[in-house]
């Protein structure tokens, strides 16, 4: 998928899957897996804040909980300008992407690309652990 659609779903991911009613802040991403398929979500608030999940891995977990393991690229999408993942969501990132593309997109044609080890250098992750990528 390129890069423009995938901003796409992602914008539409913040306007139409996200509940955010205490901070009225909307994050949407759209997560791209190795086989091409296409996973969309947003952040979802509770009023306990702690059990909030943000937009990246709502997208991240629907993909794994359907069988994919290997994300390609993600776009983010949000209310304000260059939004990144927050650390819990870079290490989820990290865990089933080792080259993945993150796109912190502003607009469809205003956005930067990054790598997970731009986000996260040194980074603990499977391989720390002495696991292979077949997990």
């Amino acid at each position: 998928m390129n890069t423009q659609d995938l901003i796409k779903l992602a914008i539409k991911a913040k306007e139409e899957m996200t509940y955010a009613p205490y901070s009225k802040f909307r994050v949407g991403a759209c997560v791209e897996m190795e086989d091409g398929s296409v996973y969309s979500g947003g952040n979802i608030e509770i009023a306990s804040y702690s059990a909030t999940n943000c937009a990246e891995r709502t997208a991240i977990f629907k993909a794994v909980s359907e069988g994919k393991r290997s994300i390609v690229k993600i776009a983010i999408a949000a209310d304000s300008k260059d939004v990144f993942p927050c650390g819990i969501c870079r290490q989820v990132i990290r865990e089933f992407g080792d080259n993945t593309k993150i796109i912190i997109a502003n607009s469809e044609n205003d956005y930067k690309t990054y790598t997970i080890e731009e986000l996260l250098p040194h980074s603990f992750n499977k391989k720390d652990l002495g696991v292979s990528d077949n997990v």
